[in-house]
């Protein structure tokens, strides 16, 4: 073998100490630089939710009329207050019940005001509430079987004859007005027909009923206050 010319080995050397030193070349044992990676941000998806509706306040309860004062307002028989009375006055009719009629009739708390009597509430319970009672009954039975076919037209009031009760008259604490012979007009059968309101008092003007087929009875019986063909005639009369 012949020897290399020492001028090769020495630039083969010298190539190689460069190619250490610098450039691109890397050596195979040198350690490789971390890999860096880059995490986008990923927002998880939020999702709106909406606040629960609002509950609708809650209706104040109206206060019990008959705890209130008395006043001297004339009452008006066109108010939506006054029609909506007479249609439970019918209802009770037509039912044969008290109840369904009791917001028609004039209320027991008023009633322990207006009174200078021993036991007002039970006066109104057991006399008026009575009556009251046996009234709606016989105007029931004047209906007859077809009671329920009967459908009321109006309550006629002839406000007119209304006048003031003052203190002091039929044990009265406070005054009030009264209005006498309103007519409960209805139709049935294709006719119309009609019968009395006997007496209706106000307080804090608004009618109410006190007496309906009779202010004075000579029996605990019902009673139908003037039952007639078509609306009838009112008439004036002074009841306290």
């Amino acid at each position: 073998m012949r020897p290399r010319p020492v001028g090769f080995a020495a630039t083969a050397l010298a190539a190689l100490a460069a190619a250490g030193c610098g450039g691109s070349t890397r050596s195979l044992n040198a350690p490789r630089p971390p890999t860096q990676t880059s995490t986008a941000a990923t927002a998880s998806p939020t999702t709106a939710t909406a606040p629960p509706p609002a509950r609708p306040p809650r209706p104040k309860p109206k206060p019990n009329p008959g705890l209130l004062p008395q006043t001297d307002q004339l009452p008006s028989a066109a108010t939506a207050a006054f029609h909506a009375e007479m249609a439970a006055l019918w209802r009770g009719v037509v039912r044969n019940s008290v109840s369904a009629a009791l917001p028609a009739f004039f209320p027991e708390a008023a009633y322990a005001q207006l009174k200078q009597i021993g036991d007002p509430r039970g006066d109104w319970a057991g006399r008026l509430v009575e009556d009251y009672r046996l009234d709606l009954t016989a105007a029931h039975l004047l209906l007859g079987s077809d009671a329920a076919g009967a459908r009321l037209v109006g309550v006629q009031v002839t406000q007119s004859y209304a006048h003031w009760v003052g203190p002091g008259a039929c044990y009265n604490g406070v005054g009030y007005y009264e209005v006498p012979n309103a007519r409960v007009v209805y139709r049935q059968n294709g006719g119309v027909r009609s019968f009395g309101i006997a007496s209706m008092i106000s307080w804090r003007g608004v009618w109410y009923v006190v007496h309906l087929g009779a202010v004075l009875r000579p029996a605990a019986t019902g009673v139908v206050d003037d039952p007639s063909s078509g609306t009838g005639e009112s008439a004036p009369s002074t009841t306290c």
